[in-house]
């Protein structure tokens, strides 16, 4: 074979090297984001590095699909034998466990940080702190409280909506909390902070990647659900995007957290409230 062949053949597979290369370093990027955002172990030699975390964020609500889809097979699992609101409670333990309450651990700090600080500097001074308040540990018990009220009271309509409910609030509510990258500045600039690796930067590829994987999962709904959910939850950004905006000039990882718990709640409330 001659050398001009061997030229020829490389330059032919070359664009599938590259549509190879270019499906694994997106399935690296998507290992980065079920690690941060979960306890679910991914190969060791996964690359890691602020730039792979910052394209992340176009893949949390997928992550968000896996938390919900793992929630709903708890739950459905123990409703074998369970009463379902056992069984929904089973499953949103499951669902503390795989993430390590890392969203609601940014619910409390943000309400510890809100209502005990009067200056940006003392809110963010008081989100630092492990340990947590009066205002995170009210939030903390409504935010569960409301859950599971929500989830419990969906399945006196019909036993398998939880299920449902899980799949889309795990995934919409990080689409949406995501989403407030793209929207507002990062303001947590300290070296010691203890959320300092965050994906604090989100292009328009990413937000459409993002919204994409939301549409997805609205096909669930029939179409007037579909809009209504979408229009609370799009609300329920905007009043935590200014919310945060007004108390800090932006947001943090804390704030993120506490979006997607509030998103989460506004989601549950909704399709309880269509059926």
């Amino acid at each position: 074979m001659s050398s001009d062949s061997l030229v020829n053949n490389s330059e032919e597979q070359s664009p599938q090297h590259e549509e190879a290369a270019g499906l694994k370093a997106q399935w690296q990027i998507f290992l980065v984001a079920l690690a941060f955002f979960t306890r679910i172990p991914i190969p060791a030699d996964t690359p890691y590095s602020p730039q792979r975390l910052n394209k992340a964020n176009r893949y949390f609500g997928a992550v968000g699909l896996i938390v919900g889809l793992i929630s709903a097979a708890v739950y459905l699992t123990a409703l074998i034998v369970l009463p379902p609101a056992i069984a929904v409670a089973l499953a949103m333990v499951s669902s503390l466990l795989i993430t390590g309450a890392f969203h609601e651990d940014g619910l409390a700090d943000v309400f510890d940080g809100f209502g005990g600080g009067w200056q940006p500097e003392q809110k963010l001074a008081i989100m630092k702190d492990s340990r947590i308040g009066t205002y995170g540990s009210c939030a903390l018990v409504m935010a569960l409280g409301l859950k599971w009220l929500a989830l419990s009271s969906a399945a006196e309509v019909d036993v398998w909506l939880p299920a449902q409910f899980f799949i889309i609030g795990h995934t919409l509510s990080r689409i949406c909390a995501a989403s407030l990258i793209f929207s507002y500045p990062y303001v947590r600039a300290d070296q010691q902070s203890k959320v300092k690796p965050l994906a604090n930067q989100q292009s328009l590829h990413d937000l459409w990647v993002l919204i994409a994987t939301g549409l997805i999962i609205l096909l669930i709904l029939p179409l007037e659900s579909a809009c209504m959910l979408t229009a609370i939850l799009l609300l329920t950004r905007f009043l935590c995007g200014k919310w945060f905006n007004q108390q800090l000039g932006g947001y943090t990882g804390d704030c993120l957290g506490a979006a997607q718990q509030i998103c989460e709640i506004a989601g549950y409330m909704t399709l309880l409230a269509l059926l």
